[in-house]
């Protein structure tokens, strides 16, 4: 499983790339092998307030639905449209065709409080 140096992550297996004043946000290799195949993916509107911690969205997958956690608080600028007619590519491209939403941050130092692939790493390998 490959985990890319340059994310950040959360406990709850979702990753963050941050472009500028903004982040890019999708559900890790490892959550979506866990779930299997995934069926529907539910995502807030665009201008939503997501906030740290909480519920923003989910994925329905042939086994469970299972809830999105914000990595970080901000104003959701994008979603990514291709999930509602393709839920699949979730499975097939965790890390770039399948990104879920596209946030301006709130509060940016948010993003210090995330594990590197180093720290997500071995979260993954302790849960094995």
């Amino acid at each position: 499983m490959s985990i890319p140096q340059d994310l950040k992550y959360t406990e709850e297996h979702e990753w963050l790339r941050r472009e500028g004043a903004n982040a890019v946000i999708g559900i890790t290799h490892h959550a979506q092998e866990a779930l299997g195949d995934i069926v529907f993916v539910e995502l807030p509107a665009v201008g939503t307030t997501i906030e740290l911690g909480k519920t923003f969205g989910t994925v329905e997958s042939v086994k469970a639905v299972s809830d999105l956690f914000a990595p970080v608080s901000g104003e959701v600028l994008e979603i990514n449209e291709a999930l509602a007619s393709g839920p699949e590519i979730v499975n097939a491209d965790p890390y770039d065709k399948a990104w879920m939403v596209k946030v301006k941050l709130a509060r940016p130092a948010e993003i210090d409080k995330l594990l590197d692939a180093k720290a997500y790493a071995h979260l993954v390998a302790a849960a094995k």
